[in-house]
């Protein structure tokens, strides 16, 4: 399991289940320094590059874009975010870095770009078997909340995150303190700690902090999510659940949408109280994005990899050579003490 930030672990856990209820082996490898010091002590870890390359890896599932090439073993794009609409077609989702064997998409959304991509490139195949990190979700269960709940979340990118828009928080702490709902706030582990900090400051009697990436406790907990453009906006959509976003870079029907910080108690309101036309719109975006609701995502997504690592390959192109890409992944390395690299065996 190759990962970079914190928020990868929901995604990977369903997976290690999965993989240890067949008697496999797995450990964790992460690429930043500062999460190699956040994992938790049940979890088999290869705390060097010189440990991952000695572990011989048969199958690297990556929950992040890019990965050391040099690493033995098949390498499967789980990703790490389930919306691709943050960022354009090219720079975001969609992109090819030449990494990666295996593509796993989450749904037809996603699917039919990359198998076009997988025609164009040759390189890799491409395999829709939804998105693990949402297999903890279903079924779909309600937890008892004695008020209205409002899930509060954002994405990091400055530009596009209401984390960085004082208004709007102090918007937040007016509505909270009218009691009438309550609020429970979660932001992106790379959202700085002086933001961060803004909303810590405005917690009270019915507005709460969670420093947290498993969310889906809290998206029970919730009735509706306020957000911006994160790809948490999506993953709480699954739910049938309402969801404001606050200048989406990609607003549509199964959204209510707003652009001015005055909107907001009103468009909660609305959300609280859905009309049918929204839900049939975001039922009709969920069977689009991810339409597995069996939570066996992770199951489909192992059989997968390995039916894939014993299949015939001769066909797929050589990948490309990337070497200012690789680069970038050997200078990220450079905390670890780095002394010779095995050229990886041909799967």
């Amino acid at each position: 399991m190759y990962i970079s930030y914190t928020y990868a672990f929901p995604i990977g856990e369903p997976l290690e289940k999965e993989i240890k209820k067949r008697g496999y082996e797995v450990k964790w490898f992460a690429d930043e320094p500062e999460t190699q010091k956040k994992f938790s002590k049940d979890k088999a870890v290869l705390k060097d590059i010189q440990e991952a390359i000695a572990y011989n890896p048969h199958i690297i599932l990556s929950i992040t874009n890019s990965i050391a090439d040099f690493l033995p073993g098949l390498k499967v794009q789980v990703f790490h975010g389930i919306a691709p609409s943050k960022r354009n077609f090219k720079k975001g989702h969609f992109r090819i870095r030449g990494f990666f064997d295996l593509y796993s998409t989450q749904g037809p959304f996603t699917t039919q770009p990359f198998k076009k991509l997988q025609k164009e490139h040759q390189h890799f195949e491409v395999v829709e078997t939804g998105w693990p990190k949402l297999d903890p979700l279903f079924p779909l269960e309600e937890i008892p909340r004695e008020k209205p709940t409002i899930l509060i979340s954002s994405t990091f990118s400055k530009k596009l995150s209401l984390a960085y828009n004082d208004e709007v928080i102090d918007e937040i702490k007016r509505i909270s303190e009218i009691g009438k709902w309550e609020f429970k706030v979660v932001l992106h582990p790379k959202i700085p700690q002086e933001r961060v900090q803004k909303f810590e400051d405005i917690q009270g009697e019915n507005l709460a902090y969670y420093d947290t990436t498993d969310l889906i406790p809290l998206f029970r907990e919730s009735d509706v999510l306020f957000a911006d453009s994160t790809s948490v906006v999506t993953e709480f959509l699954l739910q049938e659940k309402p969801v404001v976003t606050f200048r989406n870079t990609q607003p549509g029907p199964h959204l209510i949408n707003i652009t001015e910080v005055a909107d907001i108690e009103k468009a909660l309101e609305n959300a609280l109280d859905p009309d049918v036309s929204l839900l049939e719109k975001i039922q009709e975006f969920n069977a689009n994005m991810h339409p597995y609701k069996d939570g066996k995502s992770s199951e489909r997504l192992i059989d997968a990899s390995i039916k894939f690592l014993h299949a015939d390959k001769s066909h797929l192109k050589p990948k490309p050579l990337n070497l200012i890409r690789k680069l970038k992944v050997r200078n990220n390395l450079a905390f670890y003490p780095l002394k010779t690299y095995r050229k990886p065996p041909t799967y």
